[in-house]
C-alpha cells in the first residue's frame, strides 16, 4: 500500500493550458475583478445633459466612489456586466427580474451631505411603462439640497434649509433675458461666457440665455448691454406649462380637485423631506407629496375610499417612513429636471458621490480643441 498518496507525483508532466483556455482565464478573471471594483468601489460615468452646467459640462468624465456612502448590494442579481437596462442595439433588457434581493448597503465614509453632487438612480423608472428595478434605473446626477427631516423651500430661486439660505453653487447657471441696443453679440464672447441656450426675443430687442451670476455681470460691462435680468418665476403663481411635483404628477389625492399648492420652479414649497421613523399626518395636502413615497417606494398597497386612505387594507390617518429620503436639485436650475418636478429620492437609489473629472470632451469643438484640458483631474465641488 501507498502511504504516500499526498504527495504530489513528480514523475507526471503539467499539462500546459492552451492560447484559448488562457485567454478565456484572462478574461473571466478581468469580469470578475472589474465587477468587484465597479460595484464596491468605483465606477465611470459620463455627463449627458446639461442640468449641471457650468459646475459640470456635457461631455465631462468622471470618477463616482461607492465607498463614501457605502457600497450598494445588487437588488437584481442577473445580469449582464458592465450594461445599464437593455443590451446594445436592442429593445431586450439586460437583466432577470425574476429575483429581486432586499435593499442593502455597505458601511459607508459618510452620510450624504448638503452640497454633494451625487450620482442615483432616475426614480420615475420605477412607474409605467418602464417598471425597471432600482438597480437598473438610468443613472442621473445632482446636487443635495435636503437631507432626512429637513425642511426645504425654494424663494425667487434661492434654496432655503430650516428657514436658513443654502448656499448656491458657484458656478451654478439660471436663466436671463438680456435687452441690447441691437448690435450683434460677438461669437467669442458667448464662448468665453458661457452663453448657453441663446434665443431671440420676439422683438429682435434682445435675448435669452443660460449662464453663471459672474457672466451675467461681465455681460453687463458691455456697452452694447442695455440690461440683463433673471428670469424668476413669479411668487405664489403655479406654472401651468411647466407644473411642479405634485402637480405633475396628480396620481395620489383624496379630493376630487387636485389641491393648488401655487408652487413653480423659483418659488416651492416648504416641504419636509422624509426621515427614516418621522411620522406625518395623512390629510389632502400631505396625502399628495407622500403618497408616491409610500406607495411605490415603500412598496405599500394604497387605496383611497371617498376621503378615506387605507394602507395595506387598513386605514390610516398617518404614516411612518421605513427609509430615508434626500430632495436633489441640478445646478443650471432653470434647465434641470429634479426633485421639484419627480419628488424624493429614496436612499436605496444613491449610486455615490461624484469625486473628480477625469477627461472632458467637447463634442462642438474642433479636432484640435476636443479635449478641455483645464477639467482633466479636475475635483468635484
Amino acid at each position: 500500500m501507498n502511504w504516500k498518496f499526498w504527495k504530489k507525483d513528480k514523475s507526471k508532466t503539467k499539462k500546459k493550458k492552451g492560447a484559448l483556455r488562457e485567454w478565456g482565464d484572462a478574461i473571466v478573471f478581468a469580469v470578475i475583478a472589474a465587477t468587484l471594483i465597479r460595484t464596491l468601489f468605483i465606477e465611470a460615468y459620463v455627463i449627458p445633459s446639461g442640468s449641471m452646467e457650468s459646475s459640470l459640462l456635457i461631455g465631462d468624465y468622471l470618477f463616482v466612489s461607492k465607498m463614501n456612502y457605502g457600497a450598494r448590494m445588487p437588488i437584481t442579481p442577473v445580469s449582464f456586466p458592465f450594461v445599464a437596462h437593455t443590451l446594445p442595439y436592442t429593445n431586450v433588457n439586460s437583466y432577470w427580474d425574476g429575483i429581486q434581493l432586499p435593499y442593502y448597503r455597505l458601511p459607508g465614509l459618510s452620510d450624504i451631505k448638503k452640497g454633494d453632487v451625487v450620482v442615483f438612480n432616475q426614480p420615475m423608472e420605477a412607474d409605467s411603462p418602464l417598471y425597471r428595478p432600482v438597480d437598473h434605473r438610468e443613472n442621473i446626477i445632482k446636487r443635495c439640497q435636503g437631507t432626512p427631516g429637513d425642511t426645504l423651500s425654494v424663494v425667487n430661486a434661492q434654496v432655503y434649509i430650516n428657514g436658513k439660505p443654502s448656499p448656491t453653487a458657484e458656478h451654478g447657471e439660471m436663466s436671463y433675458t438680456v435687452k441690447t441696443d441691437g448690435s450683434e453679440i460677438n461669437s467669442l464672447l458667448i464662448e468665453e461666457l458661457h452663453l448657453s441656450d441663446m434665443a431671440n426675443l420676439e422683438d429682435n430687442s434682445g435675448f435669452t440665455t443660460n449662464t453663471t451670476v459672474e457672466s451675467a455681470n461681465k455681460l453687463k460691462t458691455y456697452s452694447n448691454i442695455k440690461s440683463v435680468t433673471p428670469n424668476i418665476a413669479p411668487r405664489g403663481i403655479a406654472d401651468l406649462y411647466n407644473p411642479v411635483y405634485p402637480v405633475k404628477y396628480p396620481q395620489f389625492k383624496i379630493t376630487p380637485k387636485f389641491p393648488d399648492y401655487k408652487w413653480n420652479v423659483d418659488n416651492y414649497g416648504p416641504i419636509i423631506v422624509p426621515k427614516k421613523g418621522m411620522t406625518i399626518k395623512l390629510d389632502s395636502m400631505t396625502f399628495p407629496i407622500y403618497g408616491r413615497a409610500i406607495g411605490i417606494y415603500e412598496h405599500n398597497t394604497l387605496k383611497v375610499n371617498g376621503h378615506d386612505i387605507f394602507i395595506n387594507g387598513k386605514k390610516a390617518d398617518t404614516y411612518t417612513f421605513k427609509i430615508n429620503y434626500y430632495f436633489m436639485m441640478g445646478d443650471n436650475r432653470h434647465n434641470s429636471e429634479d426633485s421639484r418636478f419627480w419628488g424624493f429620492v429614496p436612499e436605496d437609489h444613491v449610486v455615490g458621490k461624484a469625486l473628480f473629472t477625469w477627461m472632458s470632451i467637447d463634442s462642438t469643438a474642433s479636432f484640435v480643441n476636443k479635449i478641455r484640458w483645464s477639467r482633466i483631474f479636475r475635483g468635484i465641488h
